[in-house]
């Protein structure tokens, strides 16, 4: 029997689900989905619409609610809502470096994470609404980030099981490459970086003399893994976040304290280092961040580590290269490196599965453009005028490929606009698909 919860005006639900790790074998091996189902309290009895929400990432959980807050409470007025654990994280079925222990070989491994792509989780989406909602029905979604991924391979895939769509800061270049996304994503990030720097001047020479010295020092983590100069730029993720800025700028005031032997980096902001740079919660997004890229349409010898290969196209982001120069040495973005899996406690055992992920050149297209051409589905998109995570122009493409998605390209609010405009994001979505917009 599911578990319910009563608090803060909101009824919680819980719900798990069988389904197949291979939907093409469907009476194959089986694992679980977790959903948490929410509805207003005072509306708990009454036959709502449902709206499905596809967590960003890919990786993450779906939000745990403590209350009607946020965009929550704005989608409850209308909606009955399900926040889906997409496979392997949360509290479904897991896949991490513990649970892939058991798979086997890296190989066998990399056979198992090659099934947990959009494709694997919206046909997980399709059966959970056939057994919740029953056959025949509709619900709507909600897809942030790597969940309006989701939503286009939706639409690609199941069209018939959606009522209307809602996407914020995730329309994906249909036959965009993982080449094509970090090409675009480097300029964007520099700008970012020179924003950064503008507006808090200081951590200009702040950043240089951190980096120098961790070019001459070994310096560990509180876990006890290494911060290499190229780690220590992944801080460079915060500058896609509203207040990821300043953020940043409050961490590296924290870098220094001095010690016995002089000035050191400070025990405090190591471990502020830590939780930004870790991926132990998240290690699906390590795994997988290149292959939600990878279509056979659009790659013929896998992504390879493209943000890598690309990097090498922009040498501002070399940090040698800019402390020699006496230049401000640049912080990275939202790219995976195979170096991670060298440093990180949490992707070390994953190293030769991933390795096999990047080589991997037979993955299914996730999009069906004759499909897609074809769209009957209301689509309504938020798409943020300067977004660092994802490229603005690839989105807007899709949206003029795609019949009836209708689209809101708005400056007001950066990438985690749905997570911190206190529901502004998605109430103007809604006016738009009520026609007030």
């Amino acid at each position: 029997m599911p578990t319910t919860l009563r608090h803060h005006g909101i009824v919680l639900t819980d719900h798990f689900f069988p389904v197949p790790l291979d939907h093409a074998r469907p009476d194959g091996e089986q694992i679980e989905v977790f959903a948490r189902e929410v509805v207003a309290a005072e509306r708990e009895g009454e036959q709502l619409p449902w709206l499905l929400f596809l967590q960003g990432g890919p990786g993450n959980g779906s939000p745990r609610p403590v209350g009607p807050d946020g965009w929550l409470r704005v989608a409850l007025r209308h909606h009955r809502v399900l926040l889906l654990d997409q496979r392997g994280t949360g509290r479904s079925t897991p896949a991490n470096r513990q649970s892939l222990a058991a798979r086997g070989t890296p190989a066998q491994q990399a056979d198992h994470l090659a099934h947990f792509r959009a494709d694997s989780i919206v046909r997980d989406a399709e059966l959970i609404r056939e057994r919740l909602l029953g056959e025949g029905t509709q619900w709507s979604t909600l897809g942030q980030s790597f969940g309006g991924f989701c939503t286009l391979t939706y639409l690609s895939l199941a069209p018939e099981g959606i009522q209307e769509a809602f996407v914020t800061g995730g329309l994906p270049g249909l036959r965009t490459s993982a080449e094509d996304v970090y090409r675009a994503s480097y300029p964007r990030v520099a700008a970012k970086n020179a924003a950064h720097y503008a507006r808090y001047p200081q951590d200009v020479e702040t950043v240089r003399r951190i980096a120098a010295h961790l070019t001459e020092h070994e310096v560990r983590l509180p876990d006890g893994s290494p911060l290499t100069v190229e780690r220590f730029q992944y801080l460079g993720l915060l500058l896609g976040q509203g207040s990821g800025s300043h953020t940043l700028h409050h961490l590296l005031e924290s870098a220094w304290i001095s010690g016995a032997a002089g000035p050191e980096l400070s025990d405090a902001f190591l471990e502020g280092v830590r939780a930004q740079v870790s991926l132990a919660a998240s290690p699906l997004f390590a795994a997988l961040h290149e292959p939600i890229f990878a279509q056979r349409s659009v790659s013929t010898g896998g992504t390879r580590w493209a943000a890598q290969r690309v990097r090498e196209e922009f040498p501002q982001f070399d940090a040698e290269r800019a402390l020699a120069a006496g230049e401000p040495v640049l912080l990275t973005g939202e790219m995976i490196y195979p170096w991670m899996f060298d440093l990180d406690p949490a992707l070390v055992p994953l190293r030769e599965a991933a390795q096999l992920l990047a080589e991997r050149s037979d993955w299914p297209d996730l999009y069906d453009t004759e499909r897609l051409a074809g769209n009957e589905v209301p689509v309504y998109a938020a798409v943020y005028d300067d977004d660092m995570y994802v490229d603005r122009d690839h989105s807007l493409q899709t949206a003029r490929a795609v019949p009836r998605v209708h689209t809101w390209l708005t400056g007001e609010w950066e990438h985690d606009g749905l997570r911190v405009s206190d529901g502004k994001v998605l109430e103007h979505l809604f006016s738009m698909a009520r026609g007030e917009r």
